[in-house]
């Protein structure tokens, strides 16, 4: 037995460790965290999946469309040791201004048609695609939205000491086609 032994003792990696699924997964929500608190008390929010953090992701920012500061918070939490820059509060904020159904388009239901106006319970399904998973530790996941016609990209990295996946960079505040009520050529 060597003296070295017991310094790095051989265990199997875990799961956090481990390559994440590839494949889609379907989260539903009863009803929509309106605190930090709430979206902690989620099972999803142990975020030891990379869908895991991109669902609440969808959550967190359809909250900060009702209230800035407590989407904040959500996204803080969300981002883990690297919370919203000054930066990204700002582009949020811009792209609030033109209205608040961005984040909503992603959940089934939610069309231009009927203003974005979610099935209940709100469903979001995250996928991943062959690419998703090229850099160890980091992942670029997937979401079609009911007003765009192709998928937006969330991108999330792991933190290896805590098994964690943290959000990383959100491309999902981008423009979908204006809602039906909201449309003068509707």
């Amino acid at each position: 037995m060597s003296i070295f032994e017991n310094l790095n003792p051989s265990v199997s990696p875990s799961p956090a460790a481990q390559k994440p699924a590839e494949g889609s997964f379907t989260f539903v929500f009863q009803a929509l965290p309106e605190s930090v608190e709430e979206m902690k008390a989620l099972p999803e929010a142990s975020l030891d999946t990379p869908y895991k953090t991109a669902a609440l992701t969808v959550c967190a920012l359809c909250a900060y469309a009702a209230a800035p500061e407590i989407g904040k918070e959500m996204l803080d939490f969300l981002k883990g040791p690297a919370p919203l820059s000054p930066m990204e509060v700002s582009f949020l904020n811009d792209r609030f201004r033109d209205g608040k159904h961005i984040p909503f388009s992603y959940f089934a239901g939610a069309t231009p048609e009927n203003n974005y106006t979610p099935s209940q319970p709100f469903t979001v399904s995250v996928f991943s695609n062959p690419y998703s998973f090229q850099n160890e530790g980091r992942a670029t996941l997937h979401l079609n939205s009911g007003g765009a016609d192709s998928p937006r990209q969330i991108k999330l990295r792991l933190k290896p000491s805590e098994g964690k996946w943290y959000l990383s960079e959100q491309m999902i505040m981008v423009g979908v086609r204006t809602p039906q009520n909201d449309d003068p050529w509707a």
